[in-house]
């Protein structure tokens, strides 16, 4: 009975940040995080950095947060998939962990955008999917990586 506790608290600590994760995602790509929303945080801080700056390339500013915030939060999402994946006592998920993790990264970045396209405060872009994407697949070859050179010193 206490193995099977252990492994039940193993499996949660695996797959609970990358649940927690992609609950975080929807919810930023709820009104909450629109760029009306966003705005009201990064806008005076930009201004702040920037005082001189005309309010168009504030907003390209703002623009380029927001993108770069597609990239890593897809980043983040990509680490979390593989930690839970590669740590699986399942073989094949454990073996391939980079797939799987880059099928969450997919899969969610999708239905996130799918989301959007319902949402009127929301604009919905297959560029970001590719961009999310872009982020879960720089984080994978970067554990791959990190892997390969570990697993290779041993």
């Amino acid at each position: 009975m206490a193995e099977l506790r252990e492994a039940s608290a193993r499996r949660l600590s695996r797959y609970a940040p990358l649940v927690l994760w992609i609950g975080l995602i929807f919810l930023a790509s709820s009104t909450t995080g629109s760029m009306s929303n966003t705005s009201r945080i990064i806008r005076p801080l930009l201004h702040w950095l920037f005082p001189a700056a005309p309010e168009d390339i504030i907003t390209i500013y703002h623009g380029y947060i927001r993108k770069s915030a597609h990239f890593i939060e897809y980043a983040i999402l990509a680490f979390w998939a593989s930690r839970a994946f590669w740590g699986s006592a399942r073989e094949y998920m454990n073996r391939y962990w980079y797939a799987l993790a880059f099928a969450v990264v997919i899969v969610t970045a999708s239905l996130d955008e799918f989301s959007q396209s319902f949402n009127p405060a929301r604009t919905s872009s297959p560029y970001d999917v590719v961009l999310d994407c872009v982020g879960g697949t720089t984080m994978i070859v970067a554990l791959f990586a990190v892997r390969s050179f570990l697993s290779g010193k041993r």
